[in-house]
């Protein structure tokens, strides 16, 4: 049945999800170009993404700032205003796709519950973040050369000394580091304007005074694994687990995430990223054997469970397929804070089962599920053979590039007429593969070598 109820989400957009995505598309072009050279037809996109918000309560700011902007007064408020209209278009089309996904799998999602007011952070700081944002938004990502990028330099060194400000901080650095990089953007074929111009609003919103954070609430019960999705970068790896939260007392299971992230450098890869997390032994061992997880105490903000080892014992082994097949289409989902919400962050636990593979899709009925076979971690076991012979699967529903896709996080498959289960964690405490650890061992410990080197520095 839930097959069909997603092969049916899959024919259908939501109304307007277009219309939307089109007038945001105008606005990254303007900011391609930058708004001190706006011409025709970025004073077109302005006012178009003006004329999709005059009905709400940004329309009457956005509409003055396009004003503004396009007579050539680009000030901190009309940038405020406009990256403000860009992200709640985005946001209403998240919004739209989300419920249209809940619809398809009977899934009931909490609402959104705001906490306290953050408290105004170093506003010399924030004053210096919005100074460069606005110098990137009046030359455009077509300006941008090795000096404006070295602008940033020291905004972004005295954001990264204020813990108040690292969300900030690691935002900018990753765009100037991708700026400079690609520095000059005018020798580019191709820019990609959606990503920084995403990056870009942002970080104009985090560089306001204020805010609101998720609401926080402690929760105790136990936690049964679903799957777990690596993020990897050369410099840094993050491992979100998906999790159903069997809360203490009669409240129904909630679907939550754990996430823990540690700095590695380039030659780390493959299944030695685990390494890098090794202070997190509970964790890396709940993944490995799929063990359930008695917590008691931990901090849940929107559906994120923030992670402590000193109050989290291992269970029983439980099946995460078995979780999924019994569990999951009751659970509840959590809500999405408001600069969360973004098409492309969609990411939703599914289960599936009954479906054909075609090639690299999924044949769901009468339709097709994509699969994003490059989204398979190098540090774990599966493989695009093994989802091309799975006959069950545990994934994340993802919307990118105006499509819905599936990102695999565990199969069932049958190999040499045996059923295999393969999990994205089953290699956290080591591979389990022989080949594998006999590549690893001839090519020697990684993380082991680096440590000894940096012990020697240190002791010199």
């Amino acid at each position: 049945m839930l097959s069909t109820h997603l092969g049916e989400l899959l024919a259908a957009t939501p109304p307007g999800v277009g219309e939307a995505l089109d007038a945001v598309a105008g606005f990254d072009g303007a900011l391609l170009h930058g708004f001190g050279r706006l011409g025709e037809d970025g004073t077109a996109a302005l006012a178009a993404l003006a004329g999709a918000l005059g009905g709400s309560p940004l329309g009457g700011p956005v509409a003055e700032a396009a004003e503004k902007v396009a007579a050539g007064s680009v000030a901190d408020a009309h940038l405020a205003a406009l990256a403000g209209g860009r992200t709640a278009l985005l946001g209403a089309v998240h919004d739209a796709l989300l419920a249209h996904l809940d619809t398809a799998l009977g899934r009931s999602r909490a609402d959104w519950v705001p906490g306290d007011d953050v408290p105004e952070a170093a506003p010399n700081l924030l004053a210096g973040c919005r100074s460069w944002l606005g110098e990137l938004a009046i030359a455009g990502w077509r300006g941008v050369d090795h000096d404006l990028v070295s602008a940033s330099d020291q905004a972004i060194e005295a954001l990264l000394a204020e813990p108040a400000l690292r969300r900030q901080a690691v935002l900018l650095d990753g765009l100037a580091t991708e700026l400079r990089a690609c520095s000059p953007v005018a020798t580019m074929a191709d820019v990609p304007v959606r990503r920084w111009a995403d990056l870009w609003a942002r970080g104009v919103l985090l560089a306001q005074p204020g805010g609101t954070a998720p609401a926080r609430e402690t929760v105790s019960g136990r936690l049964l694994l679903l799957g777990v999705d690596v993020h990897e970068h050369g410099t840094a790896v993050q491992v979100q687990a998906h999790w159903l939260l069997e809360p203490d007392g009669d409240e129904p299971p909630r679907i939550v995430r754990t996430s823990a992230a540690a700095a590695k450098v380039d030659t780390i890869v493959g299944p030695a990223v685990w390494r890098v997390l090794a202070d997190r032994p509970v964790l890396l061992r709940a993944l490995a054997e799929q063990r359930a997880v008695q917590v008691e105490g931990l901090t849940l903000a929107g559906g994120d469970l923030l992670w402590q080892e000193d109050k989290a014992r291992l269970g029983f082994v439980a099946d995460p397929f078995a979780t999924a097949r019994l569990h999951l289409s009751g659970a509840v989902a959590a809500a999405v804070p408001p600069l969360d919400r973004h098409p492309a962050r969609i990411g939703e636990p599914v289960f599936l089962e009954g479906y054909t593979v075609d090639g690299t899709s999924l044949r769901l009925g009468e339709h097709a599920l994509e699969v994003d076979m490059d989204r398979l971690p190098a540090c774990g076991p599966l493989t695009p053979g093994l989802v091309t012979a799975s006959s069950a699967c545990i994934g994340l529903v993802r919307w990118d590039a105006g499509r819905w896709a599936l990102q695999p996080l565990a199969v069932q498959a049958t190999v040499k007429k045996k059923q295999v289960d393969a999990h994205n964690g089953d290699w956290a405490l080591g591979p389990t593969d022989p080949k594998v650890e006999k590549a690893m061992a001839r090519s020697g410990d990684t993380v082991l070598v680096l440590q000894e080197r940096a012990g020697r520095l240190l002791r010199k």
